[in-house]
């Protein structure tokens, strides 16, 4: 068994730094490229069927990129396969990963005797596999003209062809910046890109995000414990990075054991968004899961969930009342967590609802004051009265309306906004927030004080002190409605069975995405994929995380 490598994200001076150090330990830059090209070669024979006498083009570049896939080229002729190397920029005549291809038969072209890229285009039409290996993390914009026609005459070939071949790209396709995800007009797009030692911040961020498709991380020998990898502070997520997460199940175990969530959440216009979350918190283990809701909407709800128990609050015109946050606190003795917000709307009787549940103390409705706020309590201790608190979809919208909202709600509090709900908590527009997904959750998580998940494809987890997550998936099956109550759900539910509230977001966006991609499959394709769908593939989550071996 390989070892297991560290899923890190770093930038291209921090990789720069560990592959120095790593170098100065004893790890040589020669070893590293030597695992490079071998992570490189397994990648693309893995996907093939039968990759014996399957063509392959590797277009190099002078530098360690191109060593990496002359590497992976020479492991490919051994194993069968036919290689021909372009060379886009001159490598030494003495280069020894040259001679190796050159002593086993292989073709070795160049752009600088190849000057309309006849021979390039030639080879590329009649290939099974392209290997783009001209340029790693060292790249900024612009790109140099020489290359732009290379790269240029590439991408058009490939794109005449009916059925492209598969498209792989060492460490980061050719023209993409690894830092800020900017990418070359003709950058051309891979379907795997095998990136080495840790996961590139700029494959991470859009356009650069889309252009490298499925995205490896390989192990080049790099130990964490000799470089700064180890102490990086953001993390691309795996199965085996969340499994010692998950509550255990003792046999002996009971309802209490695995925690009660109470979810205050619903309206007349969107009542299911209640029913959705509480099966969500069940599904991923919570004891006991308890819904506050309108009480013109429970009717509609009971046969949805008949395992929930209920808590009817006042209404106005089918949502909820302001008078409905003192009924809550009383049934709040034994939440071991609460989540709010899931279809609540925004109507101003919602928000005094909201305001009133974060400004009254717990144990402030007594005889003869009930209803009524102690006015020297402090903000903190009112945050603190609440249990562990996971707020989400329109609660969001209504907490950013409140002065000092972030002081009003518990400490480490789960925020889980999408970029519209991220845009009205911090007052930016949605484009300034999405450019870089990373930095925004960093930033406002730092600044708030509470744990913030930034969903979208990839969907961000960060907490105060800088520690941050980012999700493997990014599926359209989970562009659906009532998708962001199955995961507020979930979280709510893991947080209930006493998980960390960093480490419930993150494995309950683990889940939920995971959960996504099982329905898809469920569903023959991603386009009939229902959030109910979604919550039958939990279990199924679970367990295939609680059991798949490491890689």
């Amino acid at each position: 068994m390989e070892r297991q490598i560290v899923p890190k994200i770093v930038t291209v001076e921090q990789m720069k730094q560990i592959e120095a150090a790593a170098d100065a330990a004893g790890w040589t830059y020669a070893q590293m490229m030597d695992k490079a090209g071998e992570a490189v070669a397994r990648a693309i024979l893995s996907r093939l069927v039968s990759p014996g006498g399957r063509r392959v083009v590797i277009l190099a570049g002078s530098g360690n990129n191109g060593g990496d896939g002359l590497v992976a080229g020479r492991l490919l002729v051994d194993a069968g396969m036919q290689v021909a190397v372009y060379l886009a920029r001159e490598r030494p005549a003495e280069d020894p990963l040259l001679i190796a291809l050159r002593d086993r038969g292989c073709l070795i072209a160049r752009a600088s005797d190849d000057q309309r890229q006849r021979v390039l285009a030639n080879l590329l039409r009649a290939c099974d596999v392209f290997l783009d290996a001209v340029l790693g993390t060292g790249f900024r914009l612009p790109l140099k003209s020489d290359l732009a026609e290379v790269l240029l005459a590439a991408r058009s070939a490939l794109e005449e062809r009916g059925s492209p071949p598969l498209r792989v790209a060492v460490d980061c396709p050719s023209g993409l910046d690894c830092d800020t995800g900017e990418i070359a007009d003709v950058a051309i797009q891979a379907d795997v890109t095998v990136t080495l030692a840790a996961m590139k911040a700029g494959l991470l961020r859009l356009p650069g995000r889309k252009l490298a498709g499925e995205i490896v991380v390989a192990d080049i020998g790099i130990d964490p414990r000799q470089t700064q990898l180890g102490q990086v502070d953001m993390e691309w997520i795996s199965a085996e990075d969340v499994r010692g997460w998950l509550p255990e199940r003792p046999p002996d175990a009971h309802k209490g054991t695995f925690g009660t969530a109470v979810i205050a959440a619903g309206s007349i216009n969107y009542p299911g968004s209640a029913g959705l979350a509480g099966r969500a918190a069940y599904r991923v283990g919570a004891g006991l899961v308890t819904l506050a809701v309108p009480a013109a909407i429970q009717p509609l709800l009971v046969s949805a969930i008949l395992e929930a128990t209920w808590v009817l609050l006042p209404e106005e015109m089918g949502v909820i009342a302001k008078g409905g946050a003192e009924i809550l606190r009383n049934e709040l003795g034994r939440a071991t967590a609460l989540l709010i917000g899931p279809g609540f709307g925004r109507d101003e009787t919602t928000r005094g609802f909201l305001e009133r549940l974060l400004s009254t103390p717990k144990d402030s409705a007594s005889r003869g004051d009930i209803g009524f706020v102690h006015q020297a309590a402090s903000l903190s201790s009112l945050a603190s009265a609440l249990p562990p608190l996971v707020v989400d979809a329109d609660g969001l919208r209504l907490l950013a309306d409140l002065p000092d909202w972030p002081k009003r709600i518990p400490p480490q509090t789960i925020l889980t906004p999408h970029p519209g709900e991220m845009a009205a908590l911090t007052g930016e527009p949605v484009e300034a927030l999405q450019t870089d997904r990373l930095a925004t959750a960093r930033g406002w998580a730092a600044e708030w004080g509470h744990v913030v998940v930034l969903k979208g494809a990839h969907t961000v987890v960060a907490e105060p002190n800088g520690r941050t997550a980012v999700l493997p998936f990014a599926t359209a099956a989970l562009a659906r409605a009532g998708t962001g109550d199955v995961l507020a759900g979930a979280i709510v539910g893991l947080r209930a069975q006493g998980v960390g509230a960093y480490e419930s977001a993150v494995l309950g966006g683990f889940l939920h995405g995971r959960a996504g991609e099982l329905a898809a499959e469920n569903a023959g394709g991603v386009d009939g994929v229902l959030a109910s769908d979604v919550i039958a593939c939990l279990g199924k989550a679970i367990q295939e995380t609680r059991l798949r071996p490491a890689a």
